[in-house]
């Protein structure tokens, strides 16, 4: 491969640097969260209550 065809090191830590800011912006505007659904007891699937939110938000690490 020649240099023209592949990316070096310092093109991918120019892109890892303007990309990640950008990335942090996407993910802290998205942070409002809609209202869980209310809980159907004849449905065999598993529904979106605020206890199954809550049990998602405390296994994040």
């Amino acid at each position: 491969m020649t240099r023209e065809t592949k990316a070096s090191r310092r093109d991918f830590l120019k892109l890892a640097g303007t990309t990640a800011p950008a990335a942090a912006l996407a993910v802290a505007a998205g942070t409002g969260q809609a209202e869980a659904a209310e809980p159907d007891p004849a449905s065999d699937k598993m529904q979106d209550t605020a206890h199954t939110r809550a049990y998602f938000d405390s296994a994040r690490f």
